[in-house]
C-alpha cells in the first residue's frame, strides 16, 4: 500500500470510535477498503492491531495526506458513520469535527458530506 493510503485507513478508525464503539460492520468496511488498496497480510494485521484501541482525531497525522486525499478521507468517513446501518448525532459531530481538521472549507467540506451520505444511503442496503 501507499504511505497515503495506510493513512487514509488509519484515519478512519477513530471515525469507527466516534459512537464509543467499533462495530463488527465497520471493521468490514476497514477491511474491504484493505483489500481494494492492495495491502498486505502484515498491513492489514497492523491495521487491526491498531483498530484495537480507542483512537481520536489527535491521532490523525495529516502529513501524508494531500488536498485530494483529505478530500477522500472525508468521503470515506460519511460512508463509515453509515456501515453499522445508521449515522448517530455523535459520528455527525465527529465528522464536522474532522472537516475541520483536515482544512477543508466549510461549504466544500459540507458539500462532499452532503453527496457522500446521499451515496451511503442509497445503498445501505449492501452494508
Amino acid at each position: 500500500m501507499h504511505e497515503q493510503d495506510i493513512a487514509i485507513v488509519k484515519a478512519l478508525v477513530p471515525m469507527a470510535w466516534a459512537d464509543g464503539e467499533f462495530a463488527e460492520q465497520e471493521m468490514e468496511t476497514i477491511d474491504a477498503l484493505l483489500d481494494a488498496f492492495n495491502a498486505t497480510e502484515a498491513e492489514k494485521l497492523s491495521i487491526k492491531e491498531y483498530a484495537k484501541s480507542k483512537r481520536t482525531l489527535d491521532d490523525i497525522d495529516l502529513q501524508e495526506l494531500s488536498a485530494d486525499d483529505r478530500r477522500m478521507l472525508l468521503q470515506h468517513a460519511v460512508l463509515m458513520s453509515f456501515a453499522d446501518g445508521k449515522q448517530t448525532a455523535s459520528e455527525l459531530e465527529f465528522l464536522g469535527m474532522l472537516a475541520a481538521k483536515l482544512k477543508i472549507p466549510e461549504a466544500d467540506a459540507k458539500a462532499t458530506m452532503d453527496a457522500a451520505a446521499e451515496r451511503a444511503k442509497k445503498f445501505l442496503h449492501l452494508l
